[in-house]
């Protein structure tokens, strides 16, 4: 059976196509964002994939079968492939049939089966992390909860964690009516339902799993109402010292805990406090590895946790008895250990879509331009002649961008923005800020320089910044509402994420955010540039496609582009992206 009206074709090996232009694109878009993945998404046709993960996550939500398998229905043009259909039926029927459940001064895996316990039980990755119990309940070996965890999601079985946590050291906190500097200050309506989703009442079931929530909606905000729930010490992990300081100051700002009560753990400082803030990369050393044990921590918040590094993934694993909150943008992993974040930190329990959140007005209305350009005659030679790496390279270092680059900034600096100009080869990176006349951050500037120049965006003396990598998380710039991104990590769809973030933040005076992304045409970066923007368009966002044809190329390799199209858009604030 055949009904042209409806926008989604389900295909028998777990992919979904979804209709871009129809008219119940973003209802159904909206839909399977809560039990797919976006794969592919190009003009007319979207890719999405209907996975074990996936489907666990929205069992945990509280999403059923027989909603996805109706929604399906209510939207696919032919009838639901039977073996698509019995998949959904098994794998969201296996959350929850196995538990991890208190016994007295024990943890026992408990199943609804006493078969499905004796075939896990057996199971060669599972059995040494066990010992014999009774027919419905084994005993779980000491420190082996988390080990345990990943091992049953490897087979096909998430176990859901019942066994509760450990209270942790008491500790009194309430966040401020007002902050320090006299705003009003309150948790927002999404905000409150992140804190109430992750602490389920204080049930076993709730204290660990993971909120995302894009970069501006205030994420730090909610790990902060999070422990004012908890009311216990707290250690929180951040992805830099800058991320620490920053949470530091948050804290401080608006919280009722004192700077004596606060401890920076870096490469800096060595400050073990009630609450401690420090690096996943100093506890991801062993000579540090104390800091677990030098607090009753209640409470470990996890932020960027999908940059979560393998170390700490092993340390994570021997803390299952914490209670642990991980924050987010993204649940993407280019390293594809989604799968550990759900049996470690815990199964996502609140995601907000960005374009609703838009929608609101919690975070700015961005428009998204992709500019292709042509490389050079020279610089085309050269990508011919080179390896398929070095083809990358030679590809995002395009000459061409430099002048791009300057007209796009001078548009929007004229028009009152503040501008970042980001990317990942230091060399380009030299160049633009020597071409632009502007200071450069990179992971090697000092930290009182790169917070000095921060600063001076922040308050506007210097409206624009060259940056690098830093820029992909943890850069309080609120202010910004221009990124241009020159140079990017191959197809990494959580980077392109992330850089999008840098410029979410509402402005006070209304003003969209604009992102560009620069692109040689023909190119392996214009393939990856399509991997990369899946997770955004998956968000609702649209990526306009300029095409700037090169005017004149002068002897030393640049070239001037017409933008007369980017100057029409700048004046007119084109919809369309």
């Amino acid at each position: 059976m055949y009904d042209s009206d409806k926008p989604l074709i389900v295909q028998s090996d777990h992919s979904v196509l979804l209709e871009a232009d129809h008219p119940q694109f973003e209802a159904a878009r909206d839909f399977l964002a809560r039990f797919a993945e976006l794969e592919a998404s190009p003009e007319h046709v979207h890719t999405y994939r209907i996975t074990h993960l996936s489907l666990w996550n929205a069992a945990e939500s509280g999403l059923r079968a027989d909603e996805v398998i109706a929604g399906l229905d209510r939207f696919g043009k032919y009838e639901l492939p039977q073996n698509v259909q019995a998949e959904i039926w098994s794998a969201m029927a296996r959350y929850g049939r196995l538990e991890l459940r208190p016994a007295g001064d024990d943890i026992v895996l408990w199943a609804d089966d006493p078969l499905l316990l004796r075939e896990v039980r057996g199971h060669p990755k599972v059995s040494p992390l066990l010992e014999l119990l009774g027919p419905q309940g084994v005993k779980v070996a000491k420190g082996q909860r988390g080990h345990l965890k990943q091992a049953l999601l490897r087979i096909g079985w998430p176990v859901r964690d019942l066994a509760g946590h450990a209270k942790g050291a008491p500790l009194a906190l309430q966040l401020r009516a007002q902050t320090l500097s006299g705003r009003e200050l309150g948790l927002r309506r999404y905000q409150q339902q992140a804190v109430d989703a992750f602490w389920a009442g204080g049930q076993a079931s709730g204290g660990s799993g993971v909120v995302v929530l894009p970069c501006g909606a205030g994420k730090t905000l909610v790990g902060l109402g999070v422990m004012a729930k908890v009311q216990a010490v707290t250690l929180i992990l951040c992805t830099s010292t800058l991320a620490v300081r920053q949470w530091i100051d948050e804290i401080l700002d608006k919280t009722s805990l004192g700077a004596d009560e606060v401890g920076e753990y870096t490469g800096v400082k060595k400050e073990v406090r009630p609450v401690t803030v420090a690096t996943y990369h100093i506890l991801g050393r062993k000579e540090h590895r104390a800091l677990l044990d030098a607090q009753d921590w209640g409470l470990i918040v996890y932020d960027e946790v999908h940059l979560l590094p393998a170390p700490v993934f092993r340390m994570t694993a021997e803390i299952q008895a914490r209670r642990r909150l991980g924050l987010t943008a993204t649940l993407l992993r280019e390293d594809g250990r989604e799968g550990d974040v759900f049996s470690l930190i815990g199964p996502k329990k609140y995601d907000a879509p960005w374009k609703e959140l838009e929608g609101q007005g919690w975070i700015a209305q961005a428009f998204c331009t992709e500019v292709r350009l042509e490389l050079p005659p020279g610089a085309r030679q050269r990508y011919a002649e080179a390896e398929e790496r070095e083809q990358f390279r030679l590809a995002a270092e395009n000459p061409a961008k430099i002048a791009a680059v300057q007209e796009i900034a001078r548009q929007h600096l004229e028009a009152g923005d503040r501008v970042l100009v980001i990317g990942r080869f230091l060399s380009q990176l030299d160049a633009l800020a020597q071409a632009l006349e502007a200071p450069l951050v990179t992971g090697e500037t000092v930290l009182s320089d790169r917070e000095r120049l921060l600063g001076a965006f922040r308050s506007g003396q210097q409206p624009l910044l060259v940056v690098s990598n830093v820029a992909n998380f943890s850069l309080d710039l609120p202010e910004a509402s221009v990124a241009i991104e020159v140079s990017g990590t191959f197809g990494s769809r959580q980077e392109e994420a992330q850089r999008l973030g840098r410029i979410l933040r509402p402005k006070q005076d209304g003003r969209p955010a604009h992102f560009y992304t620069l692109v040689s045409s023909d190119t392996r970066e214009q393939q990856f540039a399509i991997l990369r923007q899946r997770f955004l368009t998956e968000q609702g966002y649209r990526y306009r496609i300029v095409r700037y044809g090169e005017e004149a190329v002068s002897d030393a390799g640049g070239a001037v582009i017409a933008l007369e199209e980017a100057r029409r858009r700048l004046r007119g604030g084109s919809r369309d992206a």
